[in-house]
């Protein structure tokens, strides 16, 4: 009778662990980042970033990882005059984002990367150490930014 107690509760215990680091990992580390964020885009001549004109921005961000970095948001700012101006970023890869932050469909944007029918610009780079800040714009005004490893950590 004692084995079958001792199994209830390690398996009780299992369970218990298992469903608080799910929701460490999904939801107990992230803030919004709604009202207090700049998104800024690499000028194609100076080389600086610059703070681009946007509205309607939902964003998520945490202390624990530099990579957790998602927003969503709409600019009037046409693609034609974004790629004139700002630097195309070449290798954009979105991040999943967790379920529950809606807004934000990284393989939505990936794919619509991968045939040209959203551009990416370079937001910042080394946002931290060796994470640039992403921008990516479709042609309706529907914007994301997420970060991501640059060249020093991603080989």
């Amino acid at each position: 009778m004692s084995g079958k107690v001792i199994g209830i509760f390690i398996v009780g215990i299992a369970l218990i662990a298992g469903v608080a680091i799910y929701w460490l990992q999904v939801y107990a580390f992230y803030d919004d980042v709604s009202l207090d964020t700049q998104l800024r885009m690499t000028n194609v001549v100076t080389g600086e970033p610059e703070i681009v004109l946007y509205d309607s921005f939902q964003g998520i961000d945490a202390d624990s990882s530099p990579l957790r970095f998602r927003g969503c948001f709409t600019t009037t700012m046409s693609l034609a005059m974004l790629t004139e101006t700002y630097e195309v970023y070449e290798q954009a890869t979105p991040l999943t984002a967790p379920g529950w932050f809606d807004c934000f469909d990284a393989s939505q944007i990936g794919a619509a990367l991968e045939v040209g029918e959203a551009i990416a610009f370079l937001g910042e780079r080394n946002i931290q150490d060796g994470v640039d800040r992403v921008i990516a714009i479709f042609p309706d005004g529907r914007g994301y930014a997420w970060h991501q490893l640059n060249e020093k950590y991603s080989e």
